[in-house]
């Protein structure tokens, strides 16, 4: 099975839209002769926690029911691609771009958020603690992790700037998240390629006293730090393509990793 369990593809009409849509936009980028450098990449990682949020209150009954087909997972990832689109192609009239870019990504992923914790609030299941714990430790570690980079491979960090430290982080905090949630919170991992690393962990003898999930914590921060190492130069020589690499790996570290902090807050193991 390719896709995590709990995927689901909206009714066709939705499927048709959202596809016409995603041409549009793409259209109007393309128009605008748009250019993806790694500030984009940083002033589109809101936009990954938008995605995350608003799967989220799908996954709680928050969605409003006539906009819950589009944020189911996958297709809540094409929906929030057409909004940053949408956004992108507007803010490009403007000089700070990235800045349009970031803020409204900002603005509009604190309304679901909001809605997530104002369901838990009434459900009295709002518990952050872990999700804050987890986020402050990836935090400190990524920040190790880069500094070292930084002195052994003083270019890559330069070439990459904050967007390669946001994406080291990202990657660092999938890791220790899924491992807080699979060991302490005794949540289940969807995606089966996770699941397989982590039963590798049950499997070890170290289990009983480390956990499960530490493998797929080791595995995922170590393949992190090298792809993001290894496209430096790719985007020092092709920054499109390069660039987009780096937005791709991005968002597959901080999409799940946000989404693993959100629902830990808001249905932790009592439930929503």
């Amino acid at each position: 099975m390719l896709l995590p369990t709990g995927s689901t593809l909206p009714p066709l009409p939705y499927l048709v839209g959202l596809a016409a849509a995603l041409l549009v936009v793409s259209a109007w980028l393309y128009r605008r002769d748009v250019a993806l450098q790694t500030r984009t990449v940083l002033a589109l990682a809101p936009w990954m926690v938008l995605g995350s949020a608003l799967y989220v209150c799908y996954q709680i009954g928050a969605a409003p029911a006539a906009l819950a087909p589009l944020c189911s997972s996958p297709t809540v990832y094409a929906s929030t691609a057409v909004l940053a689109g949408l956004v992108w192609a507007l803010a490009s009239r403007f000089e700070a771009t990235d800045r349009w870019l970031a803020g409204t990504g900002v603005v509009l992923s604190l309304f679901p958020i909001g809605v997530a914790i104002a369901v838990a609030l009434d459900a009295e299941s709002f518990s952050p603690g872990w999700s804050i714990l987890g986020a402050v430790l990836a935090g400190l570690l990524a920040l190790l992790i880069w500094y070292v980079l930084g002195q052994y491979q003083p270019e890559t960090t330069a070439i990459l700037g904050p967007a390669g430290g946001v994406a080291v982080f990202a990657h660092v905090l999938d890791g220790i998240s899924t491992t807080i949630g699979i060991d302490v919170l005794q949540f289940g991992e969807q995606t089966p390629l996770s699941a397989a690393l982590i039963e590798l962990g049950a499997a070890l003898p170290t289990a009983p006293y480390i956990g499960t999930g530490w493998v797929f914590a080791l595995v995922k921060i170590a393949l992190g730090v090298a792809v993001v190492w290894f496209i430096a130069d790719l985007v020092r020589d092709d920054p499109p393509l390069g660039n987009g690499l780096l937005l791709v790996i991005t968002a597959v570290g901080l999409g799940p990793a946000t989404h693993n902090l959100i629902l830990f807050a808001v249905a932790g193991p009592a439930g929503v």
